[in-house]
């Protein structure tokens, strides 16, 4: 759009290849060089790896990928959903007569930040919810072999999985689930870290009758999500898909472009003070608006 108060934006994007270690040292690479600020990350634990990085170089981390919350740090702007806006609810329509009146759930996920905190939600919500989980079980993320869970969850008499399982894992546990001939309608999977462009490398027939649970849909039929998937296909290619989290990261650096605009300058101080206003943009999914507290 011409840039920013005068001056050219120009993006990097060096691949961490999915190591927590590896983001930290990109970004003090990044910032090293000058970035005025770093859009990314993906799991809670490279997250975590950059937040000190950040804060050392009073720089800004925009994170647009569901997190586990119990978290803040002043130097972090937090896009994605959390569980009160994601998982309860899921959890609430299952409960209901609507999501099958389920009461006996299973969880499985990878074996990092988001899942094991995001299960210890879950498991406290439940209780009050004259519901309970009847199993819990991890493995490191990039495992795919889910035989011996999914052997625990027809043991435990689950009626509904809470799938916190992160990145092609997925792989290995539906096809685990199909090999078991687990049905979707007696037990279904409710994913909660699939988005749409991932289910493309999923088998259809193995993940059919399962459920996704997200804050964005490319499917949602409003003039502004058809405008950006229409400008993310010409871009990308007719096949793809957008999803969560792309429109929120999509949100955030446009808040970011107001924040900038607000305050005259990219300082950080005074970024940070412009984002007090609650500042909004109208994203495909929706208004975006960052908590001014």
């Amino acid at each position: 759009g011409g840039g920013l108060l005068g001056r050219t934006l120009e993006p990097h994007a060096p691949d961490p290849r999915s190591r927590p270690e590896r983001f930290a040292e990109l970004a003090r690479r990044l910032l090293d060089e000058g970035a005025v600020a770093l859009f990314g990350c993906w799991t809670s634990s490279a997250r975590k790896a950059v937040i000190p990085v950040v804060e050392e170089f009073k720089r800004l981390l925009f994170y647009a990928v569901q997190y586990e919350g119990n978290e803040s740090s002043k130097y972090c702007v937090y896009g994605g959903q959390v569980p009160n806006q994601q998982i309860l609810p899921a959890l609430d329509w299952l409960l209901s007569a609507a999501g099958g009146s389920r009461k006996k759930f299973f969880f499985v996920g990878s074996d990092y930040v988001f899942p094991r905190t995001a299960n210890f939600i879950a498991r406290k919500y439940l209780a009050g919810k004259n519901a309970k989980p009847v199993g819990e079980a991890y493995l490191p993320i990039g495992d795919r072999d889910f035989a011996p869970i999914v052997k625990q969850i027809l043991a435990s008499g689950a009626d509904c999985v809470l799938n916190t399982v992160n990145g092609d894992s997925n792989l290995g546990l539906f096809a685990a689930l199909a090999d078991a001939k687990i049905d979707p309608a007696k037990i279904p999977v409710v994913s909660t870290s699939i988005a749409e462009d991932e289910l493309r490398s999923l088998v259809p027939a193995q993940v059919a009758g399962h459920y996704g649970v997200s804050s964005y849909f490319q499917s949602l039929d409003t003039p502004a999500n058809r405008a950006w998937v229409a400008g993310f296909r010409r871009e990308f290619g007719r096949d793809r898909v957008t999803g969560d989290p792309m429109e929120p990261d999509w949100c955030l650096v446009h808040l970011w472009k107001q924040a900038v605009e607000k305050a005259g300058s990219f300082d950080t101080e005074a970024v940070r003070q412009a984002f007090r206003d609650g500042l909004e943009f109208a994203g495909p999914g929706g208004v975006a608006r960052l908590d001014p507290k």
